[in-house]
């Protein structure tokens, strides 16, 4: 037991380093830390190097991770000024799930890949990273703008039906639900999202202060993890990815007084579980597939597919609001960062993805997180930093 503890320990060890120099390195070079996380992870994964291989407690780390990144990503959104955007975020979003759906799945049978295969592309290419361009908006301080706001929104509601895709595509091709099941499970995942989101704040405030009576420590943060991961859990049990979860707590707390605090708390483990996540979605790629033109071919078309499909369907949304808001709009919603990866993880998982096919969709996911940040932070270059909005009491 001691030299599996000790093990585990030295993986661990290499897992973090690795992330966060390569992190570190990646933002010198002036890109997200989580491409230098994803390279870490084929560097040190069992495809190159071999110092760290796919288990348990990777795996563990790595969902831990996934629902820290959101749940972070919801404190930062005040869900009272994303509901403001509210049709706007709608119509972009909609727009932005069609479209690129139509293109993957239509990509995934023009190069021979079975129907399963393209449904899977076509669902990576409909979500947008709220946690990419979520990090952009607010290095430009842009984060409360009219269109820094569309573009949350809307990319929220592409993460929430992205995911129950997700979960519809996954449940058919195992042959785990039927067409009863399938809308059972879509009606439990959308009251859900409306039930957190309509009465969510109301209860958390009724809650806050029954827990305060009860101790003398502050225990927000620790009421706060306890119901992000509650409501990760619930949102397993109704069909939906655990991080749908852990978003919706976050935004719950986003307007709340404690909220600043929760976010400095949060961001001390954000530092350390994180990472995990980028560096295990890395270490699933065989990098074997860059020697292959064919595949190399495939990544550039679907690449392609995926940045003019948001850009041109989100942008031609949001055109009553001028061409270069409708610019701004279609380049925040290109980037699929972690949740395009997280699609291509489940495939792969569930053995209904080849390798091949998941390399593409990760080399995607790699080329659209790399390009936005550069792309949008020019186009809000001369736009005033938006005022911050105060916390509604």
């Amino acid at each position: 037991m001691e030299i599996e503890s000790g093990k585990i320990l030295i993986e661990i060890f290499f897992l973090f380093g690795a992330a966060k120099t390569l992190g570190w390195l990646s933002q010198k070079l002036g890109q997200p830390a989580v491409v230098g996380e994803l390279t870490a992870g084929i560097i040190i994964g069992p495809h190159a190097l071999g110092l760290v291989h796919a288990g348990p407690i990777v795996n563990v780390l790595a969902e831990i991770g996934a629902i820290v990144l959101l749940f972070s990503a919801g404190l930062e959104q005040r869900l009272s000024e994303l509901m403001r955007v509210g049709w706007v975020s709608t119509r972009v979003a909609m727009l932005g799930i069609a479209v690129p759906f139509g293109l993957g799945f239509g990509a995934g049978l023009w190069f021979k890949h079975s129907n399963t295969e393209s449904i899977f592309l076509g669902t990576a290419l409909v979500a947008t990273s709220v946690g990419i361009t979520a990090r952009v908006l607010e290095d430009v301080g842009q984060q409360q703008s009219r269109s820094g706001r569309i573009i949350l929104g809307a990319a929220v509601i592409d993460d929430i039906l992205g995911m129950i895709i997700l979960a519809v595509v996954s449940g058919v091709t195992l042959g785990q639900k039927d067409a009863r099941q399938i809308a059972i499970a879509v009606i439990l995942a959308l009251g859900l999202v409306i039930f957190v989101l309509l009465a969510g704040r109301g209860m958390i405030r009724r809650v806050v202060p029954r827990v305060a009576h009860f101790t003398r420590q502050k225990s927000y943060f620790s009421l706060a993890l306890l119901i992000c991961l509650g409501l990760s859990v619930l949102a397993v049990e109704v069909g939906i990815a655990a991080i749908i979860g852990a978003f919706l707590a976050g935004l719950v707390f986003s307007e709340e007084e404690t909220a600043e605090d929760l976010r400095v708390k949060t961001h001390a483990i954000y530092e350390f579980v994180v990472p995990f996540f980028f560096v295990a979605m890395g270490m699933a790629m065989d990098i074997r597939v860059f020697a292959r033109k064919e595949i190399l071919l495939v990544a550039g078309i679907v690449t392609f597919l995926a940045i003019v499909g948001k850009l041109v369907s989100c942008g031609l949304a949001a055109m009553n609001l001028g061409w270069l808001e409708a610019l701004r709009i279609g380049v925040g919603m290109v980037p699929r960062g972690e949740v395009g990866l997280i699609v291509a993880l489940i495939g792969l998982n569930q053995k209904v993805m080849s390798a091949e096919l998941y390399s593409v969709i990760v080399i995607m996911s790699l080329i659209t997180t790399m390009i936005v940040p550069p792309v949008l932070t020019r186009l809000y270059a001369k736009a005033k930093p938006a005022a911050p909005v105060t916390p509604i009491p």
